[in-house]
């Protein structure tokens, strides 16, 4: 029988799709056994209304059947079939849907009541691209379709060995149904496709996209069971085994995400958690979710209770699984989960996704967006209420994976600010006071002092170092809580957000703290005036290494303390040294002394009477305060000499 030839037009889609659309070639056995699942539900679908029939839903399967020998994976159902004609314009045209016109001819012929979707009048069809049969020429040299459509009596074949075209000829079939008989591609250096007729891969393939169809996936397994002879042996051996095949179910066909709520326990998601995401942990939180609106989608979410190995390395790879009515389209999503709650890990399953499609169009599909932004609020809505409802299991969520958070503020220019800034927490003056516990930015508002106007912070290595420094003393005294700035990305969040419930962030090295009245401002002033020459004598003395030095009177305790000015911060300075080491960003340094330490007094007789000793006591006062704001001393061997000379 002469070849037919596809369309122009076809042929060109044919070629795209196989180089281009899938990025993996085992991504064929989905895109197979889906449309057979599509044949079955079509099938099961007529059976409700028609008697003949004589079928039910248990009777429906697909089967898989493997000759190794050969090269040839075969792939048979008995769904509803197709003619002739239905070979013709399904397989003949790429990229037109036998399911989708399905699907399209149901809803024409039920009309949908006011009110109701007309989708709901037509059964959940999979397929609706229509290019995900000819997947298989990934790994093909030669495909043929035998099928019979139900209530015909005539079988046809249908067969192509790719673009050049194909053939329909008259076969046998001795019920309705589909066999796809794929004759696979001859291994070569970068692929081997004999894995694809192994018992043991194609196994994993189903429980890996299609594990959730609807129908048993079925193929012959080969099984050690007891000798049944083993009794007529003269010494029986109870251990003896012999090999045989058995027809073998290879999918769990119901997922949980897609089971009644009701009917499941605690341990059933603790359970499908550990095995699918193979972690040893229980998770610290689940969520499951059915949502059915503009898109219809089941999602069920975790949060770990404790970061992967490879959570801070850029080896880890976030996302969602995504599913189209139980077949998995992508192993993780990252589409679906924003970075800032990177940690979470689960499923989402929605009908509304067109299974034959790639990575790209999804990445552009209205649906997946409306999905991601509302999983977006679920997330943050579940860990809402585990902060109000379970604060000790919160905090611990937060030791592991706050830091995701405060990124998520600080990212992207603080778009994410409103969403995120009432889950982060800090240590604070306050906890550390008291028991110790982080501080989320409402408490810390709620706490404050009628006449105090900033929200506090301080940073440093750790909170030991910052409740110790100079700076913080004035704050200290009149009762104001400090937060307390532990982590690289803690002043870079609080410069992102600028303010919480219109309170300004103030660090404790800024010039002004806004502690002084106007009486207290002139006394200040009048000091600095009077001591104008001695200071300008440091400031010589110490040279390019600061700008400024001054009386300061956040100072209580202690003599000195150095602050930087501008918009740089010591800890931005040492954060940059780290990522650039020849990084030329350097904070402006300002040398405060405190006028009513006796160290001042001492520094004002000494430039009075021995200029040179003067100098020795600035660099010394000068190389402590950067040693107490967390910096390194400039010249540790200079400073140390300095030092001994003044001790003698």
């Amino acid at each position: 029988m002469p070849k037919k030839q596809f369309k122009s037009e076809s042929k060109r889609l044919l070629d795209l799709m196989i180089n281009s659309i899938y990025t993996h070639k085992e991504i064929f056995l989905r895109e197979l056994i889906s449309n057979a699942s599509d044949a079955l539900d079509k099938l099961c679908y007529i059976a409700l209304t028609d008697s003949d029939a004589g079928m039910s839903r248990s009777d429906f399967a697909v089967d898989i059947i493997l000759d190794k020998e050969n090269r040839v994976l075969t792939l048979s159902d008995n769904g509803v079939g197709m003619t002739r004609d239905e070979l013709e314009n399904n397989l003949g045209v790429i990229a037109k849907s036998g399911s989708l016109q399905f699907k399209e001819a149901l809803a024409e012929s039920k009309p949908a009541k006011d009110g109701e979707n007309p989708a709901d009048n037509t059964p959940d069809i999979i397929g609706q691209f229509g290019v995900g049969f000819y997947s298989a020429f990934m790994v093909a040299q030669q495909i043929q379709v035998i099928s019979r459509a139900y209530g015909q009596d005539d079988a046809y074949l249908w067969t192509s060995s790719g673009s050049e075209g194909y053939t329909i000829t008259k076969a046998e079939r001795s019920a309705w149904g589909t066999d796809v008989i794929i004759k696979l591609k001859d291994d070569d250096e970068n692929e081997k496709y004999s894995r694809f007729v192994t018992e043991h891969n194609i196994e994993g393939l189903v429980k890996k996209y299609s594990d959730y169809i609807r129908y048993p996936i079925r193929m012959e397994k080969e099984i050690y069971v007891p000798k049944e002879d083993n009794d007529n042996a003269e010494t029986p051996d109870v251990n003896e085994t012999e090999k045989k095949t058995e027809l073998t179910t290879l999918n769990s066909m119901v997922p949980i995400w897609q089971r009644n709520r009701n009917e499941l326990k605690e341990e059933d998601y603790q359970n499908f958690y550990r095995d699918k995401f193979y972690d040893f942990e229980k998770p610290l939180l689940y969520t499951h979710t059915d949502a059915e609106g503009i898109v219809s989608y089941k999602a069920l979410l975790y949060i770990p209770a404790k970061a992967s190995y490879d959570y801070f390395t850029r080896d880890y790879q976030k996302g969602l699984q995504l599913y189209s009515s139980g077949v998995m389209i992508m192993e993780r999503c990252e589409d679906l989960i924003p970075e800032h709650f990177r940690f979470v890990k689960g499923v989402v399953d929605s009908p509304d996704l067109s299974l034959n499609i790639s990575r790209e169009m999804l990445q552009h599909s209205r649906e997946l967006k409306v999905i991601a932004n509302n999983i977006e609020k679920k997330i943050k809505n579940e860990l809402a209420k585990m902060l109000s409802g379970d604060r000790g299991k919160y905090e611990e969520f937060h030791k592991t994976f706050g830091i995701q958070l405060k990124y998520g503020v600080a990212s992207e220019f603080g778009m994410k600010k409103d969403l995120l800034q009432d889950l982060i927490m800090f240590f604070s003056s306050f906890s550390s006071d008291n028991d110790g516990r982080p501080v989320t930015l409402d408490e810390y508002v709620t706490r404050m002092k009628s006449e105090q106007k900033y929200i506090y912070f301080a940073t440093g290595e750790n909170i030991s170092l910052i409740s110790k420094l100079p700076q913080t003393e004035a704050l200290r005294e009149k009762g104001y809580e400090i937060l307390y700035f532990t982590e690289q990305v803690d002043e870079f969040t609080a410069q992102i957000m600028r303010n919480y419930k219109d309170k300004e962030f103030k660090s404790v090295n800024d010039d002004d703290l806004g502690l002084e009245n106007e009486d207290e401002k002139k006394d200040t002033q009048e000091k600095q005036e009077q001591n104008k020459d001695l200071l300008g004598f440091i400031k010589e003395t110490l040279g390019e290494r600061i700008n400024e030095v001054k009386l300061s009177p956040k100072l209580k305790s202690h003599p000195v303390c150095l602050t930087a000015a501008g918009g740089t911060s010591f800890e931005m300075e040492k954060y940059m040294k780290t990522v650039q080491p020849d990084s030329a960003i350097r904070a402006e340094r300002l040398l405060e002394l405190n006028p009513d330490h006796k160290l001042f007094e001492r520094l004002k007789d000494l430039y009075e009477h021995d200029t040179d000793r003067a100098k020795k006591y600035a660099e010394v006062l000068y190389t402590q305060a950067a040693l107490m704001s967390g910096l390194a001393a400039e010249d540790p061997v200079g400073y140390s000499e300095t030092l001994f000379e003044l001790l003698t």
